[in-house]
């Protein structure tokens, strides 16, 4: 992604299940990352921290909307 602030911008546009669909998209992704990390090193492998990290703004923008706030 862009940057921390264009991305949590970004989101803050989508609606609960836009947020649910791209959540289940880099869980996805997190899988392969980490799956082909243990078979071979990535070339870059703070891709999975950055991807993690998104994910997790993902779930807090997600749980922010469902409780209201």
């Amino acid at each position: 992604m862009a940057t921390k602030t264009d991305f949590l911008k970004s989101i803050a546009e989508l609606s609960e299940a836009e947020l649910s669909s791209r959540i289940a998209e880099n869980e996805v992704r997190l899988k392969k990352l980490e799956f082909a990390h243990a078979i071979s090193p990535l070339e870059n492998p703070m891709s999975i921290r950055s991807l993690r990290r998104d994910n997790a703004r993902l779930k807090t923008v997600l749980r922010k909307k469902q409780i209201g706030i």
